[in-house]
């Protein structure tokens, strides 16, 4: 019988006799095992393994972005929002909130490109997006979504602020297009500002972000309703409360709509992937946002008709929706860092395939 220095390491057989090796049974035998180990049982020597990658490094690499793109999130989402509302009321006759929708409109999505130029580095990087379509990305579809509602926020805008001036811009015989232009301006920015609230979600759903990958079916409906609230918290701000009666409408219709949407987002996400949206800065944002939805929807209901609490609504519902774009944005970028929200939940769908009896195709084995 081969013995090994290692048998020393080895606990006693259990049970039964022992036999008596040369040297006694308290002594050392030939085999050098103290103790009695008779070598009879293995015990293992390598603990157990712990889930890691290699190198304790992430296994997706983490957006290089910066706080600009959350805050385009946001005002891209109010831009889009505010077309919608400034053509509503266009046809409803209601000029106050026309006006102010569309300058708030032109506000944001100005200052959500400088956020997002500021990201890129050179604004010529934008303008290459523009230079081809590529249908299936995101991205490039996004770039002419932004580009072509702008054209027709710049248009309107500019007609407000021609009226503001008592129609002093050297327009000449232009002038008596401006009814024609007004409108038909009106509905493309209506056209493309629900598209311009909901492609930043599919953009980021479409990468293999964790986070933002698993929220795929229920992140375009959180970013359309923040959107329709925060364009609707910025009319109950700006406008008197006689004409401000649609806005307040859609806040509603956005804090309930959003309310339910992130439920379901939490419901139906991956539990291990989920703690992105509970612990950290984005938890504390997500909470707070949820809070603040319900508090400016309910204040929009039932005193929106009184103006102090029309602006305190209207800004408790911006909030929200700020909130919103950067928490779901930091939880993204959490996820990233940490190699566990990418193997965890692979090994669950892995398990859950095998046991669904798939095990012949490129994914799943029977191994």
């Amino acid at each position: 019988m081969t013995t090994s220095d290692f048998d020393s390491f080895r606990p006693p057989a259990p049970g039964g006799r022992r036999r008596r090796r040369k040297g006694g049974a308290g002594g050392q035998g030939t085999g050098g095992r103290p103790g009695g180990a008779d070598g009879s049982r293995e015990m293992p020597m390598v603990p157990d393994a712990q889930f890691s990658s290699y190198y304790g490094r992430n296994v997706v690499k983490p957006p290089p972005w910066g706080h600009e793109i959350p805050a385009y999130l946001f005002l891209g989402g109010v831009a889009g929002g505010s077309g919608l509302i400034a053509a509503g009321a266009q046809f409803t006759r209601r000029p106050v909130l026309r006006r102010n929708a569309r300058l708030g409109a032109i506000a944001a999505i100005g200052l959500g490109s400088v956020a997002l130029v500021k990201d890129l580095g050179r604004p010529e990087r934008f303008l290459n997006m523009l230079r081809t379509v590529k249908v299936t990305s995101p991205m490039s579809i996004g770039s002419w979504i932004l580009a072509l509602y702008s054209a027709g926020a710049g248009v309107t805008a500019a007609i407000e602020v021609d009226r503001l001036t008592g129609s002093r811009f050297p327009l000449g015989p232009l002038r008596r297009l401006i009814p024609a232009v007004d409108v038909g301006a009106g509905l493309w920015a209506a056209a493309f500002g629900p598209p311009l609230a909901a492609y930043t979600a599919v953009l980021l759903a479409d990468t293999a972000n964790p986070m933002w990958n698993a929220a795929k079916d229920e992140l375009p409906f959180v970013f359309v309703s923040s959107a329709t609230l925060a364009s609707g918290g910025l009319a109950m701000i700006t406008t008197p409360v006689a004409e401000a009666g649609p806005a307040r409408t859609l806040a509603m219709l956005g804090a309930a709509v959003e309310t339910v949407a992130t439920k379901a987002l939490h419901r139906n996400m991956d539990p291990t992937i989920a703690e992105t949206l509970h612990h950290g800065p984005a938890g504390r944002m997500l909470k707070a946002s949820e809070i603040l939805t319900v508090a400016g929807g309910l204040g929009a209901l039932l005193a929106g008709r009184h103006r102090a609490v029309a602006v305190a609504s209207g800004v408790t519902l911006l909030a929200a929706s700020a909130l919103t774009r950067f928490g779901i944005f930091e939880a993204g970028i959490h996820s990233a860092k940490d190699p566990k929200y990418t193997i965890e939940p692979q090994k669950r769908r892995l398990a859950a395939r095998r046991a669904a009896g798939v095990t012949d195709d490129s994914i799943t084995t029977a191994g």
